[in-house]
């Protein structure tokens, strides 16, 4: 018996990485998943993947989380499919990496758009099937970069970053009497896809060295994070932060 039984799961930016990790394991633990992502063919490659292993588990649907009217469609989809939707994890996400001096309101507005709004918006559209079917489970994802000095250039980024920590325990709060829980995880450095092709073995290694645990964290890590909370497991939990860093923000 699956943690996830009977369990609709909406899994945004599921196209690699984090997201990917967690539609599959959510898939694995017998939860129906609805995975998107604004790269339409990778999330249908990986939902392709989902089904050979967990037949009729998982459907990609592409969306751009920014705009809430692609949030209106996945939410109709998941309903008229499934009847319900129990589970949001908001995973989608950009890095946003650039110098103060040469921020722009465009490129600021970009990143609070797509990893902080589109938070919002989700959980905006999604709370009120919630209400009807008696409750359910919303995982934000943000970082670590909320909680301790971040490096140099990721000023637009900590700040989205920051604005997700604040949404979700206000809403938690307005939300915990429909029996909707709220929880955020912040990961630390993950050794995705983009982390590969962003930094050289060598600064890999050096960031490796900064973290207490001597490493760096990989995706499956997170997706048993938020499978925990979105499972029933995690019944009493709620307007929480789950840190994920092999202990660096407490360095």
């Amino acid at each position: 018996m699956g943690r996830l039984d009977n369990k609709v799961a909406i899994i945004t930016g599921a196209g690699a990485g984090q997201g990917e990790a967690e539609a599959y394991l959510f898939a694995k633990e017998g939860a129906k998943v609805i995975a998107t992502d604004i790269q339409y063919e990778s999330v249908q490659a990986v939902v392709e993947r989902i089904n050979v292993k967990f037949p009729g588990s998982a459907i990609a649907m592409k969306q751009d989380v920014s705009s809430e009217e692609d949030w209106i469609k996945v939410v109709k989809t998941s309903i008229e499919l499934y009847g319900k939707i129990d589970i949001l994890v908001n995973n989608a996400g950009i890095a946003a990496i650039k110098p103060f001096n040469e921020t722009t309101i465009e490129y600021w507005n970009l990143a609070q758009n797509i990893n902080a709004w589109s938070q919002f918006v989700g959980i905006k559209t999604i709370v009120p099937y919630m209400k009807k079917s008696g409750g359910g489970s919303i995982v934000n994802i943000g970082s670590m970069a909320s909680e301790r000095h971040s490096a140099g250039g990721f000023n637009a980024y900590t700040a989205s970053k920051g604005a997700i920590k604040a949404l979700t325990r206000a809403a938690a709060v307005e939300f915990a009497p429909d029996q909707i829980r709220i929880n955020l995880i912040q990961p630390g450095p993950i050794l995705t896809n983009i982390v590969s092709n962003t930094l050289s073995e060598k600064q890999i290694e050096e960031r490796a060295q900064e973290i207490p645990i001597k490493r760096l964290g990989v995706s499956e890590e997170i997706a048993n994070v938020a499978l925990f909370l979105a499972s029933d497991d995690a019944s009493y939990i709620t307007g929480a932060d789950h840190v994920v860093d092999g202990g660096l923000s407490v360095k």
